[in-house]
């Protein structure tokens, strides 16, 4: 696998890879995505939407899209099944991960799908190449071949609560993991799944640079948690859970397994009334 790509060499193959600046930010920042796309991005990157690319029909934010739908989303871009991937976001939450692992559950080639190690922030710092100008690609006829084991549901978390056939590891920050503050999101109870355990997704990055720790790094913090090798991650709403998971990836050479509700499910007010399943 090979889940992350330096900024020199993303600069040296823009003509050979496809592109998405993948910047969300979470409600009520003030901050629009798809402005701050307009105005300055990578050359060769297309925006992409979490939200609108996402499963519309379900009451939880940004939520895995069906198969027939992500064929659409990703064959309206142009994209081919053998084409490299590269995404990057100017976001505090590493949203890349989200769409990198997105890619992966549909079936493209985890050795074609790649993050952009430190994103934009990163590439910005280094008055790196910057355009306003978006190109157009010919819609292609993208093959989807969806792997449903990398997604847990919500009575997968609850068997879980007898069965421990799994272990859940919650990428939020230690307050909201303990319930210390109030979630961003309406309706929502404070607190964390019962039997979780907490990594912040922010301990696996360089403060610095906003890249990912080194490997031996990552390594101790996993290790810290005392964790067998069935893992799932989790978070608020299925983003910074893939941060987590791109982390694991780097030290385990596996794809994540993520519980796409995550706390915008689970934490609901009124969890016992909710039909998702």
């Amino acid at each position: 696998m090979k889940p992350l790509v330096e900024t020199e060499w993303l600069l040296k193959n823009l003509n050979k890879v496809r592109i998405f600046d993948a910047t969300w930010h979470l409600p009520g920042s003030g901050k629009n995505a798809q402005g701050e796309f307009n105005e300055t991005h990578i050359p060769g990157a297309k925006f992409f939407d979490i939200d609108k690319n996402s499963d519309l029909n379900s009451k939880l934010p940004h939520m895995m899209p069906k198969a027939n739908q992500w064929k659409n989303i990703i064959s309206n871009y142009g994209v081919k099944n053998d084409d490299h991937i590269v995404i990057y976001d100017n976001s505090e939450l590493y949203s890349s991960c989200r769409v990198w692992f997105s890619f992966i559950y549909f079936g493209h080639n985890p050795n074609l799908i790649s993050v952009l190690n430190g994103g934009f922030k990163k590439w910005l710092k280094e008055n790196k190449v910057v355009t306003s100008k978006t190109e157009n690609f010919d819609k292609s006829d993208y093959l989807v071949e969806e792997k449903e084991n990398l997604i847990i549901k919500k009575k997968d978390v609850d068997s879980n609560m007898n069965t421990k056939k799994f272990f859940m590891i919650d990428a939020r920050s230690r307050e909201r993991f303990l319930g210390k503050v109030k979630e961003p999101r309406e309706g929502l109870r404070s607190g964390s799944i019962p039997g979780s355990k907490n990594l912040p997704y922010k301990d696996c990055l360089n403060q610095h640079d906003n890249t990912f720790k080194s490997a031996s790094e990552l390594k101790k913090l996993f290790k810290s948690l005392d964790l067998s090798k069935n893992l799932v991650f989790t978070c608020g709403s299925g983003v910074t859970a893939c941060v987590l998971g791109l982390a694991n990836s780097l030290i385990s050479d596996t794809n994540p397994i993520i519980y796409d509700g995550s706390w915008s499910e689970y934490g609901l007010l009124n969890y016992e009334d909710s039909n998702q399943n």
